[in-house]
C-alpha cells in the first residue's frame, strides 16, 4: 500500500462549469491531494479548508460518482490503466468527460478534458510537485 500527499493550487478541484464566486474563493487555499493504492484499488482524497472531495474505484470497474460539491453530477466512471497511466471516461448528463492521470519522478500529472457541444476539445494539464 502506498500514500501520495501534494499540495496543489486548489482551484484544480473545480471544474470549468463552476460559478465565478466559488472559482474567487477556491484561488485563496491550498489543497492536499491523498492517493492510497492497493492493487488496482485506490482511495483519493482533495483535502482543503473549503471543500473536501473523496473518490474511491477499482480499476477495470465502473462505478456510480456523484460529484457533490464540485458540480454535482452524478456520473458512472470506468477507471482504467493505459500504460502506467490511469485513464477515467465519464457518463452522465454532461457527457464527454474524463481525465488522465501519472506519475512521473516527482510530479503528479493530470490532463482534464471534455468535448464541447460545437464538437471542440478543452484540454488542460496540472502539473503538482508531491510531499
Amino acid at each position: 500500500m502506498s500514500r501520495t500527499s501534494l499540495n496543489a493550487d486548489v482551484v484544480s478541484l473545480f471544474p470549468p462549469d463552476i460559478d465565478f464566486a466559488t472559482r474567487k474563493i477556491a484561488r485563496h487555499l491550498t489543497q492536499t491531494k491523498v492517493i492510497v493504492q492497493n492493487g488496482d484499488k485506490f482511495e483519493t482524497k482533495t483535502l482543503s479548508t473549503f471543500r473536501n472531495y473523496e473518490v474511491n474505484f477499482t480499476v477495470g470497474e465502473e462505478f456510480e460518482e456523484v460529484t457533490k460539491g464540485l458540480d454535482n453530477r452524478t456520473i458512472q466512471t470506468l477507471v482504467t490503466w493505459d500504460g502506467d497511466k490511469l485513464v477515467a471516461v465519464q457518463k452522465g448528463e454532461k457527457a464527454n468527460r474524463g481525465w488522465m492521470q501519472w506519475i512521473e519522478g516527482d510530479l503528479l500529472h493530470l490532463v482534464t478534458e471534455r468535448k464541447m457541444e460545437g464538437g471542440g476539445l478543452e484540454r488542460e494539464k496540472r502539473e503538482r510537485e508531491m510531499s
